[in-house]
């Protein structure tokens, strides 16, 4: 069956990606290709909308096209496009001390009052803060401290780490090895053994329950699953587990009630350190503070923190771990003469100048009560197309959600591939609407925390318009199962 043409290319289905452009369309727009390696991209299918301003929530094409941006960027821009006191701090940070690094017994001011507020947030005893650029390469950072500090305490053994199925935690190579992902880590030839990275189950009911299970028959077998493999590998070798408290990438994924209770006693019976990614959920995202605080997971010995820590403005990220692992850090770097790890800009100056203006602004503007506000209204709307035929789950909670699109509804049978997926995410864009379609057929929303009431209205007609169009595709192309 053919996918209908669009006005700058021809489009085909593929077996292995959403859309796929064909072979005269490539030869035609070849040369007009940037020398651009693009991220997280189909190569046949580069430089399909040049954004180039922002505005509020609101982004503008090349040709001066309005798209409300329902996914903030990545996941990321929680305060919006043209933020002035985002926009002066940089600049007047910049005029002060562009840059400055942190190796060898040289600071900052701004670095030290971003660590200081973030320990103060975090959920985390005693909190430290490493500082990096992005959530993939502080979670790198984990993992590398999680080796430093059971070798330091004599359990060089204890190494392992359990990550979920359909799990997302970046694309660097330890972090893509923890991801579980598959087109992120086919062809790559990732360390995923090297590194001790074990698989337990995704917390989806609707995909991993079996015939006539309840959703708390469900989480007992998965957690019962996760003993048995913890018994199976040996605890004494198990360093920790990572979650994200909801997932994004993997499709918004927010497990059932006592999942979590029930994984943290699991984790706490065996000694096994639980690891929080709040890459996405974190500062405001759910409704609260932190995902964790949201999904009831209780005094994390790590976090991951990115994205809305800036809102975007400028790459910073944050690993932040539990006192007594620092601690216990302290004198093996001694003896070395140095803890060698470190990027270039790890705590730029400009970067935790912005992050300290945007917590601030976070605070005074009680943005986190605003999101958790709207994020009722945001959920209550998306709740609206709950019975439409197209419609199998939706799902979210605060200011992040996903609606899921099935080939049946009454058994839920999933589209094969992410063809239908990516009509949808197409006809949203030509309605003025960004979102993002991720695990194949869901839609993800994900709006900066700014958004008005109006106009998580009006993402809701540009959505259903959209809808209403692939319907009438998957009807034509005759997809339903």
């Amino acid at each position: 069956m053919k996918a209908p043409n669009t006005a700058s290319t021809t489009i085909s289905r593929s077996n292995t990606s959403a859309w796929a452009v064909s072979p005269d369309s490539r030869r035609r727009r070849s040369t007009d290709m940037s020398n651009i390696i693009y991220p997280t991209t189909n190569f046949t299918a580069t430089e399909q909308l040049t954004i180039d301003r922002g505005e509020g929530v609101y982004v503008y094409d090349s040709n001066g096209k309005q798209y409300l941006e329902g996914l903030a960027g990545l996941w990321c821009t929680s305060l919006g496009y043209g933020n002035q006191e985002l926009i002066e701090t940089a600049s007047e940070q910049m005029g002060k001390l562009a840059y400055s690094h942190m190796f060898g017994g040289k600071t900052h001011k701004v670095g030290q009052e971003l660590a200081e507020q973030l320990k103060d947030m975090v959920p985390v005893e005693n909190a430290k803060v490493f500082f990096g650029n992005s959530g993939s390469d502080a979670n790198d950072t984990h993992i590398k401290l999680l080796h430093y500090y059971f070798n330091a305490i004599g359990k060089p053994e204890k190494r392992k780490i359990i990550a979920r199925e359909r799990s997302y935690h970046g694309v660097t190579v330890a972090a893509a090895s923890l991801t579980g992902l598959p087109v992120n880590q086919t062809n790559f030839d990732l360390p995923v053994e090297a590194l001790g990275i074990l698989r337990t189950d995704a917390p989806h009911y609707l995909r991993g329950a079996l015939p006539g299970e309840t959703e708390a028959d469900f989480v007992e077998r998965i957690t019962t699953n996760l003993e048995q493999l913890i018994l199976r590998e040996g605890p004494d070798t198990i360093a920790a587990f990572i979650a994200e408290p909801i997932t994004g990438a993997s499709g918004v994924i927010v497990p059932p009630d006592g999942y979590y209770e029930k994984v943290q006693a699991i984790l706490n019976k065996y000694d096994i350190l639980f690891w929080a990614d709040e890459v996405i959920t974190g500062f405001g995202r759910t409704g609260q503070d932190f995902g964790c605080n949201t999904m009831g997971i209780e005094r994390p010995a790590l976090m991951t923190l990115a994205k809305q820590l800036s809102s975007a403005y400028m790459p910073i990220s944050a690993s932040v771990i539990r006192g007594d692992l620092y601690e216990a850090m302290i004198e093996p770097s001694n003896k070395l003469g140095v803890f060698g790890h470190g990027y270039t800009y790890s705590g730029h100056p400009v970067a935790c100048a912005v992050a300290l203006k945007v917590l601030e602004i976070y605070k005074r503007d009680n943005i986190f009560a605003r999101a958790a506000e709207l994020g009722d209204y945001l959920q209550r709307r998306i709740g609206e197309f709950a019975d439409h035929p197209l419609v199998g789950e939706v799902r979210g909670r605060g200011m992040i959600g996903a609606i899921e699109l099935v080939a049946d509804k009454a058994t839920k049978q999933s589209f094969e591939g992410g063809v239908v997926g990516g009509f949808m995410q197409r006809a949203c864009e030509k309605h003025g609407l960004i979102l993002r379609a991720v695990a194949g057929n869901s839609l993800a929303f994900c709006p900066p925390l700014i958004i008005t009431e109006a106009q998580i209205d009006e993402m809701m007609e540009k959505f259903g318009k959209a809808l209403a169009e692939t319907q009438d595709f998957v009807t034509r192309e005759k997809l339903v199962a």
